[in-house]
C-alpha cells in the first residue's frame, strides 16, 4: 500500500505517521507539506519526518499529477488550521483547504487512487444551541476556515463511486500532545496557562459549548477510512468523529484541568461579547459505521499528557500565547520578514511547482 498525507508536518501529521506506521508496516509512506511549521517543534527526539518513506516539500495549490502514481490513499490534512488564520488570510485559506482539497481529489480519482480522507470540522455547525447536531443537521459556518470544510464535502461529493471511496470526518476540536504541538487549541491552551503560570485565562463567559478528540484518536479514525470497505457507508461518507462523552463547556474543561494540575486559579471574562461558536455534536453515525476505532484517550489522560510533555521540555513562557506554538504567529512572523508573501508562498527561491527532492 502506499499512503500520501498532505499536510503532514502541522499538529496532526506526526502522530498520523506514527499510527500508520505501525498499521501498515509494509506500506509506503509520502508526506507532502510546504513547511511553515518545520521548525515548530515540541517534544521530538527525531525529525518526525523521518518515519515516512519519502517526504516532499511542495505546494497543494500547485500539486502535480505525477505524485499519484501508484497511491492507493490520499488524506488531506492540508490547512490553514484555526479561524484566526482564516481571518487574517481569507484567500490562501480558501485556496488551500477548499479548491486544492477539491482539485487534488480530481486528480486522485483520474489516477486511480482508491480512498481518499478529508479532514473537515465540526466547526461548521458554528452556533447551535438547540441540541447535539447530527450529519443531517443544518450546517452554519461562521468563518472562513469552516466555509472553506463546507464547501469541500459539498464539492467532493459528486467524485466518489464504487472504485473511488471519500470519508469526510467532521473532528471535533483537537488536543492533546505531539511533536509540533499547537497551543491555540483550547484544552492545550488552558494546560499551558496551568502549567507555566498557574493561571487558565478563558477569554469568554465560559458557557459555550465543544466537542473533542484527542489526536490519537483522530488518527486511529483516519486509520479505519483509508481502509474501509463500501460496505461501511457507502462510496461517499460524512461523519462526526469524537465522543458523545467529549462535549463539554469551556468552563468545564477549565475545571478539568484544575482538577489534574493543583492550586490553578480559573478566571472568566464575563464581560465578553456572546462566542458565536458553541455546539455540541452526536458522534452516533461514526460509532455505528467504526466500532473497533472508537476514541481511547479520557479527558484525565488528555490533560496528564500535555503537562507532562510541556514539563518535559521545561516549557516555562507564560506568554505562550505570542509563542511559535500559536499558528498565526509562526505566519505572521515569516511574513513580516519577508519569507512569505501575502499569499502565503515562499519567496526565497521556493517556486510553485518545484518539488524537493
Amino acid at each position: 500500500m502506499k499512503i500520501l498525507i498532505t499536510g503532514n508536518m502541522g499538529y496532526v501529521g506526526p502522530v498520523l505517521v506514527r499510527r500508520l506506521r505501525e498499521s501498515y508496516p509494509d506500506a509506503t509512506l509520502v508526506g507532502f507539506d510546504l513547511g511553515y511549521f518545520g521548525n515548530c517543534l515540541s517534544t521530538a527526539s527525531v525529525l518526525p519526518e523521518c518515519r515516512v518513506d519519502r517526504q516532499i516539500f511542495g505546494d497543494v495549490r500547485y500539486f502535480p499529477d505525477r505524485l499519484l502514481s501508484g497511491v492507493d490513499a490520499v488524506v488531506y490534512l492540508a490547512a490553514l488550521s484555526n479561524d484566526p488564520l482564516g481571518q487574517v488570510f481569507e484567500e490562501a485559506t480558501l485556496d488551500v483547504n477548499y479548491r486544492s482539497a477539491v482539485r487534488i481529489a480530481g486528480q486522485a480519482k483520474k489516477a486511480g487512487v482508491g480512498s481518499f480522507v478529508f479532514a473537515s470540522s465540526c466547526s461548521v455547525y458554528g452556533y447551535a444551541e438547540d441540541g447535539a447536531r447530527t450529519e443531517e443537521s443544518p450546517v452554519n459556518p461562521l468563518t472562513a476556515y469552516a466555509k472553506s470544510k463546507v464547501w469541500t464535502e459539498r464539492d467532493i461529493a459528486g467524485l466518489a463511486d464504487a472504485n473511488f471511496k471519500i470519508t469526510c470526518f467532521r473532528f471535533a476540536t483537537a488536543c492533546g500532545m505531539s511533536d509540533r504541538l499547537r497551543l491555540d487549541l483550547v484544552l492545550n491552551d488552558f494546560v499551558a496557562g496551568a502549567v507555566t503560570s498557574k493561571k487558565i485565562s478563558i477569554l469568554s463567559d465560559g458557557t459555550p459549548w465543544r466537542p473533542l478528540i484527542h489526536v490519537k484518536d483522530m488518527a486511529r479514525a483516519i486509520d479505519w477510512a483509508i481502509a474501509r470497505e463500501a460496505s461501511r457507508g457507502g462510496s461517499f461518507v460524512v461523519a462526526n468523529a469524537g465522543s458523545d462523552h467529549w462535549n463539554f463547556q469551556i468552563k468545564e474543561l477549565a475545571e478539568a484541568v484544575a482538577q489534574v494540575i493543583p492550586a490553578v486559579d480559573v478566571s472568566l471574562n464575563k464581560d465578553a461579547p456572546p462566542d458565536r461558536r458553541s455546539y455540541r455534536v452526536s458522534f452516533k453515525k461514526f460509532k455505528q459505521l467504526a466500532p473497533d476505532y472508537q476514541p481511547q484517550v479520557d479527558l484525565p489522560t488528555a490533560i496528564a499528557e500535555i503537562r507532562d510533555g510541556l514539563q518535559s521540555i521545561d516549557f516555562d513562557d507564560e506568554n505562550f500565547r505570542q509563542s511559535k506554538f500559536i499558528r498565526l504567529n509562526t505566519l505572521t512572523h515569516l511574513k513580516s520578514t519577508g519569507l512569505l508573501t501575502d499569499n502565503l508562498e515562499w519567496t526565497f527561491g521556493f517556486k510553485p511547482g518545484i518539488i524537493l527532492p
